[in-house]
C-alpha cells in the first residue's frame, strides 16, 4: 500500500514520542566510550546524561570537563539539550511533511478537475 504524505508524516510524528526518543538517546549514550562522551560534553557545554551514571562512566558527572563546570550556575545535562534539539527537528519534519501532503492533495484535486476536459483546439469529428 502506498503511503500518502499526510499519513506518513502523522504516523512518523506519533511514533517518535518523547519516551521513545529518550530511550533511543539513552541507549546511544550508553554505547559511547568515555572519550567520545567527554568530546560531546565539551562541544555541547553540558555534563552527564539525565544525571544517570553507568558502570562504564568514570564517575559520571563528577568527571565532566565542560566549560559550564567552572561557572557558578549548574550545568544542563546533555540529555536535556539533545531532547530540545530532537524536539525542534521533529517540529521541522512535521511542517515539511504537512507542506508536501497539502501539495499532494492539491495535485489530486487539480487532476480530478481538469482530467476529462476536451482540447478546444482539437477537431471535434476526429475520433468519431
Amino acid at each position: 500500500m502506498v503511503c500518502g504524505g499526510f499519513a506518513c508524516s502523522r504516523n512518523a510524528l506519533c511514533a517518535l514520542n518523547v519516551v521513545y526518543v529518550e530511550s533511543l538517546l539513552s541507549s546511544a549514550w550508553g554505547m559511547l566510550d568515555n572519550e567520545t562522551r567527554s568530546t560531546w560534553e565539551k562541544s555541547l557545554n553540558c555534563c552527564g546524561f539525565f544525571n544517570r551514571t553507568t558502570p562504564k562512566d568514570k564517575g559520571g558527572v563528577e568527571h565532566c570537563s565542560a566549560a559550564c563546570r567552572e561557572s557558578t550556575s549548574p550545568c544542563i545535562t546533555c540529555g536535556v539539550k539533545m531532547m530540545e534539539h530532537a524536539d525542534e527537528a521533529l517540529k521541522i519534519l512535521g511542517g515539511v511533511g504537512l507542506f508536501f501532503s497539502f501539495t499532494e492533495v492539491l495535485g489530486v484535486w487539480l487532476a480530478m478537475r481538469y482530467r476529462n476536459q476536451k482540447d478546444p483546439r482539437a477537431n471535434p469529428s476526429a475520433f468519431l
